[in-house]
């Protein structure tokens, strides 16, 4: 690759969209016709640019949320409820998609192309299969009613387009040695739509037909309502990104019940299926108690109080003893804490469960990055470039560990690389980047 040099006002003001390439030019004025309404609407993305949109994005938020699970009983009775739903949906010519993921706090969403994920953490909170079908049914309902195109339309995610899902992630940094921040790689619900009131309540509505048309008790929806508003109340942290995503109210829960007593009120004596839920997530269910572990020890983490977290953590462990989760959240704390010796061994325990996951990798190239170890540093690193390419975070260590070397053309090369990805979005890792591109005469 070539060098090219740039001047700093260059860096400074250059804003080339750079994610316009991954399903053609974003934005474009027409109307569509609303495939839930039948009426006409502004719409300025495309199907195929949704699912484009999705494929780009929905594996970020996967890895932020630790991976899909390895259990493959649990991923399959997950796709097996939510392909019951499909034949009674508004677009049933998406590419959809049902997966279980790792993280243990307390959400479910949907991409618009129509990956549809649910976490540890709410699977444990449902009691039936009736409750997962309305779940599943509500995230179908956004993609349905094509809820993320419309903040699109509206401008409501142009940063997220502009920028990119994963720039968006790298950005996050306020300082080059913030390991806070270096940890968070992509914070959990940064790339999920927030969607509005009105866009809940249609998807309320969409959710409660998919799953009553699909033959289960509207019960089932009245009872996901009442979870969730048991939850809004107690406002537990575990369910702080559900809430800011999916807003709740009391009137939810009081149309479910409407629905319940009244256009669906010949579903009463409809499937619950709270049997077949329990043994389809039995193997789920032992790891309850590591789980709520889990999920008291992040909220501590989140609170910058390491020693109280760590001793959840190793609670955990003792149940969660090959937990992929587990292990990364004790890495990420001994690195809070400045012990990246320990750090790097519980990342090392993850790489091995799950060698397919960037987490592991990333977790443990940093704690190698500050053990100055910066030949293995630079292999996981490049591991998680090439596991989840498009992540410009990586680019930029990638070519910090070949500077600590003194590898300074391959070092600015990916240094110019990193400033090519982010140049509209300014930042620590992008100053220095320039600086050093600067000290040797790649910059001007």
């Amino acid at each position: 690759m070539t060098i090219t040099r740039i001047s700093r006002r260059q860096f400074l003001k250059t804003s080339t969209i750079i994610s316009a390439s991954l399903a053609g030019p974003i934005f474009f004025t027409g109307c569509a016709v609303n495939p839930v309404t039948g009426k006409k609407q502004l719409m300025m993305v495309s199907p195929q640019q949704e699912i484009g949109i999705d494929r780009e994005q929905s594996p970020f938020q996967f890895s932020s949320d630790y991976g899909i699970t390895k259990d493959p009983g649990v991923n399959e009775y997950i796709s097996d409820v939510g392909r019951k739903l499909l034949p009674n949906v508004h677009r049933p010519q998406m590419p959809y998609s049902f997966q279980c993921v790792n993280a243990t706090y307390i959400n479910a969403y949907a991409f618009p192309g129509g990956t549809i994920a649910v976490t540890r953490g709410i699977l444990l909170k449902l009691n039936n299969e009736a409750q997962l079908a309305a779940l599943l049914g509500h995230e179908l309902g956004h993609v349905n009613a094509r809820h993320s195109a419309e903040q699109v339309s509206k401008g409501q995610l142009s940063s997220l387009l502009l920028a990119g899902l994963s720039i968006a992630a790298s950005t996050k940094s306020s300082a080059l040695g913030d390991l806070t921040q270096q940890l968070g790689m992509l914070g959990q619900g940064l790339l999920l739509s927030k969607y509005s009131r009105d866009n809940e309540r249609e998807a309320d509505s969409l959710g409660n037909e998919y799953m009553v048309k699909a033959g289960y008790s509207s019960k089932g929806f009245v009872q996901l309502m009442e979870m969730l508003d048991s939850l809004n109340k107690t406002k537990p942290s575990s369910a702080q990104v559900l809430f800011s995503t999916h807003p709740m109210s009391t009137e939810r829960l009081t149309a479910a019940v409407q629905r319940e007593t009244g256009i669906y009120q010949h579903s009463k004596n409809s499937y619950l299926n709270g049997e077949r839920y329990m043994d389809s997530l039995a193997s789920l269910r032992t790891q309850k108690s590591g789980i709520e572990l889990l999920q008291q020890g992040e909220n501590h983490l989140g609170k910058k109080e390491y020693d109280k977290a760590q001793k959840l953590f190793i609670k955990s462990l003792n149940t969660l003893k090959n937990d992929y989760t587990a292990h990364v959240l004790m890495a990420k704390c001994h690195l809070l804490r400045k012990k990246p010796e320990q750090a790097l061994a519980f990342a090392e325990i993850a790489k091995k469960i799950y060698p397919s996951e960037v987490q592991g990798h990333y977790i443990a190239g940093i704690a190698e990055k500050e053990l100055k170890k910066y030949t293995m540093a630079y292999k996981n690193f490049d591991t998680c470039d090439r596991l989840l390419p498009g992540n410009p975070q990586m680019i930029f260590y990638k070519g910090y560990c070949l500077d600590k070397k003194g590898n300074i053309k391959p070092a600015a090369t990916n240094y110019m690389t990193y400033l090519n990805m982010t140049r509209n979005q300014p930042n620590e890792y992008g100053r220095y980047a320039y600086n050093r591109l600067r000290q040797w005469g790649y910059a001007k």
